[in-house]
């Protein structure tokens, strides 16, 4: 579970509402505080139970680079609402939902497409089976197939415990200690405790059940030719790290290791990390778009 360090917004961020062919998304949307938006846009997908608030910490950096940044709560997460169909919530379904969230935000340009942990099997859907012209692609925290280790764990108790307990017992029992004991201030709890109720007890189970058993796809991400990064915290707690830069390797992609942080880099060292995506983005626009 990611958890935001504040969540008061930057001057130049503000919260709405996207409408698309597939539906209406809640974002966090970015803007230059001053000039304009003069580069490509960026788009920005959370995990399994995060939301866009996890990238509040990056997002003002980012659009003073000159782009438009939106970071999305994705169908049945937090202010984005499911429906009750498990099938909208699969690694597949979601991923179109992002491509076409992509096309609505481009309007015909190419935009850069970052996807934090499950986010990234979700994203790479998108990048390997959608329409839109991306510009580059970022893993963060993200690997190439299912899960593993302690998140790996928690993922089968959510998906053992939820259909029978509740999002109640999820919290109580499982989450709420967890804050507790990393000394998490009050508002935050606060925030983590609405923004998990909110969630699609659906799309929660069948999430958990994609982070578990996705596939490799990295043979075909690479025919794709998209300028790849892969970017993890030193102490990742998700995938391991030496797997992240194997499947780096795989990809041909650059590959950044953020020192101090663990699964949550946007939070952990915001600007560590947003100084590598403005590098990775700017260099990415240098090159002719395949």
């Amino acid at each position: 579970m990611s958890t935001p360090r504040f969540l008061t917004l930057p001057p130049g961020v503000r919260s709405r509402q996207i409408d698309t062919t597939v539906g209406s998304f809640a974002v966090l949307e970015a803007l230059p505080i001053s000039g304009v938006a003069e580069r490509w846009p960026a788009l920005l997908v959370p995990g399994l139970t995060g939301s866009k608030e996890d990238f509040i910490a990056i997002l003002q950096t980012l659009a003073q680079s000159g782009r438009r940044v939106v970071a999305v709560d994705m169908r049945g997460q937090f202010e984005t609402d499911g429906p009750e169909d498990a099938g909208a919530y699969t690694c597949a379904a979601l991923g179109n939902d992002i491509d076409v969230l992509a096309q609505t935000i481009g309007g015909g340009e190419p935009l850069h497409l970052v996807g934090h942990s499950f986010g990234g099997l979700v994203t790479r859907e998108a990048v390997i089976d959608g329409r839109t012209k991306f510009a580059s692609y970022t893993l963060m925290s993200s690997g190439p197939t299912g899960i593993v280790g302690v998140r790996e764990r928690a993922a089968r108790t959510m998906l053992a415990e939820l259909p029978g307990f509740g999002l109640e017992h999820i919290w109580h029992d499982r989450m709420e200690p967890e804050v507790l004991a990393t000394g998490v201030p009050d508002d935050i709890i606060a925030f983590l405790r609405k923004r998990i109720f909110a969630n699609s007890p659906t799309g929660m189970i069948t999430m958990a059940g994609e982070v578990l058993s996705a596939p490799d796809r990295c043979d075909e991400l690479t025919q794709v030719e998209v300028p790849t990064l892969v970017l993890y915290g030193e102490h990742d707690d998700g995938w391991p790290p030496r797997t992240q830069s194997e499947m780096a390797d795989r990809l041909n992609a650059e590959c950044v290791v953020v020192p101090g942080a663990a699964h949550s880099p946007a939070v952990e060292a915001p600007e560590t990390t947003a100084a590598a995506l403005v590098r990775f983005w700017n260099a990415a626009e240098t090159r002719p778009l395949v």
